[in-house]
C-alpha cells in the first residue's frame, strides 16, 4: 500500500512570455517545491538506503498553469531526480502583466506564474 510521505509546494514565473509555454514556469515552481528539504525520512525511517532504493518512491507533481495545452510534461519531470514520476497538468497560476523586451527574447507582455504541488509516498507493509 502506498502512503503518502511529504507534499512540498512550489511557485514559478517566465518573465518573457515565450508564446505563452508554461513548461519554463512550471519548471521553476518544481525545483522550488523540492530544493529546500532533505528526505532523511526515506533512509531513517523507510529504509530506502541506495540510490538504487530511492527510484522505488513514487513521485506526483501536480501543476497549475494559465495554459495547460502549452506544456512540456517530460520537461517538467526532468527536474525529478529520483523515483518513479507522474504529472498532473490542470489549468491554473496566473498571468500578469509586464514588460516586453525584444532584446531579451521576450515574445509577450506576458509573467506567466505556475504553481506545484509535488507528493512523495512510499509502498509501507500493513
Amino acid at each position: 500500500m502506498s502512503k503518502r510521505f511529504l507534499v512540498e509546494i512550489g511557485y514559478g514565473t517566465d518573465q518573457h512570455g515565450h508564446k505563452n509555454d508554461c513548461t519554463h514556469a512550471a519548471i521553476k515552481a518544481v525545483k522550488n517545491a523540492i530544493s529546500n528539504n532533505c528526505l532523511t525520512g526515506l533512509t531513517e525511517i523507510c529504509g530506502l538506503k541506495e540510490p538504487k532504493d530511492l527510484v522505488k518512491m513514487k513521485v506526483h507533481v501536480n501543476v497549475g498553469v494559465p495554459y495547460p495545452e502549452k506544456i512540456d510534461m517530460k520537461k517538467v519531470l526532468k527536474t525529478i531526480p529520483f523515483g518513479e514520476k507522474s504529472i498532473e497538468v490542470v489549468k491554473g497560476g496566473l498571468i500578469a502583466q509586464g514588460i516586453m523586451i525584444k532584446e531579451l527574447g521576450d515574445t509577450s507582455d506576458n509573467i506567466i506564474m505556475c504553481n506545484a504541488a509535488v507528493t512523495v509516498s512510499v509502498e509501507v507493509r500493513k
